[in-house]
């Protein structure tokens, strides 16, 4: 049995910006690869919306800040074979990640290192990264997101390059999922529930070949 954990924000949740609540289990990028996946495999999704990598954001009662709730996590459901990070959008607000994909870069590093380094129960190893750069932002006529995210558009297409060298450097994998869905633009940054499930079905084969090594 393999173990796969889904940490990432509010497209991993499954924020749904036509009704502004949630898309259907079914639709759920986590529940697609589980389904791809079939037999063997458990997947595990925790997603919250706001979620940034390791930036502290006092406006909500959650702890939306990656690098602090993840320990808890990964000692939660040990023994993980893999795990998935989808990650960077929030980076962009000004107010929490600093509003540039170099603050990505550098709180998805922290992620990597606590990943590597979080001390597993006895005879369980550390888990594989596959870090997931978040698609691409595109304009948006809502008020409230233009004014959060406007900025972040040109930032956000930096996020693969950013992120593929903490790959690179710490040897993880990389995925871009501008290449295979995009945001829709009833708010510029979230995915709609087709763009969601194609994510899931996109990430099968990759998970499946991380999951084969030795």
């Amino acid at each position: 049995m393999k173990t796969i954990l889904c940490f990432g924000d509010s497209l991993t949740w499954g924020y749904d910006a036509a009704s502004a609540g949630r898309h259907a289990i079914e639709d759920r990028w986590p529940t697609r690869l589980a389904a791809g996946l079939g037999a063997g495999h458990v997947v595990i999704p925790e997603g919250l919306n706001g979620r940034t990598t390791a930036y502290d954001d006092n406006t909500s009662a959650a702890e939306r800040n990656g690098a602090k709730i993840l320990p808890t996590l990964l000692g939660t459901h040990q023994p993980i074979d893999l795990v998935v990070v989808l990650l960077g959008t929030n980076d962009l607000k000004r107010h929490t990640g600093g509003g540039r994909a170099f603050e990505a870069r550098i709180g998805m590093e922290r992620i990597v290192e606590i990943i590597k380094t979080y001390p597993y129960h006895r005879g369980m190893a550390a888990p594989k990264i596959l870090i997931v750069a978040p698609p691409s932002f595109v304009a948006t006529d809502d008020p409230d997101f233009t004014l959060l995210f406007s900025h972040g558009i040109e930032e956000s297409q930096g996020l693969p390059v950013a992120l593929a060298m903490v790959a690179d450097e710490y040897g993880c994998d990389i995925f871009d999922a501008s290449e295979v869905c995009e945001t829709t633009p009833l708010d510029g940054i979230h995915l709609d529930a087709e763009n969601t499930r194609r994510l899931g079905d996109a990430l099968v084969e990759p998970v499946r070949t991380i999951l084969a090594r030795a």
